[in-house]
């Protein structure tokens, strides 16, 4: 295995350990992950991260790619969501003030860094070289 790919693959190992971890932590009462937050949707980032650790394994670069690109894709939309819910949940209040005061009080926790460095790293299959091979070109 190439070292991009074994890089490839403990980035999509990550973004399966980060989909367990904290991130968000509503009102300090609780901490809630991705299965949390929408366990469809979770269920949707284990699944790619699952196929691109086959196609990584399975030196299938294509698959692998195309798990790397989903997974990226899928962790930027994940925070996007998360940050308009948290600023957008409290805006049928009529004070403003207020509703600015709840949203400040749901935090989001570490687990996003290991989301996004899971998904940074599992692009590292796109690092392309040379394949090396044994067998010598012919003159």
């Amino acid at each position: 295995m190439r070292i991009p790919s074994l890089i490839s693959l403990v980035g999509f190992i990550l973004i399966i350990a980060g989909s367990y971890c904290p991130v968000l932590r509503p009102f300090g009462l609780m901490n809630w992950n991705v299965y949390d937050l929408n366990k469809p949707y979770g269920m949707v980032i284990l699944l790619v991260a699952i196929i691109g650790m086959i196609g990584v394994v399975f030196n299938k670069l294509k698959v692998a790619r195309a798990a790397a690109y989903g997974s990226l894709a899928l962790v930027v939309l994940l925070w996007i969501a998360a940050y308009m819910k948290v600023h957008t949940s409290f805006s049928f209040l009529p004070f403003h003030s207020v509703a600015d005061y709840l949203a400040s009080k749901i935090r989001f926790k570490w687990g996003w860094y290991v989301l996004f460095t899971g998904a940074i790293l599992s692009l590292a299959v796109l690092i392309r070289g040379r394949q090396l091979s044994n067998v010598e070109p012919t003159k």
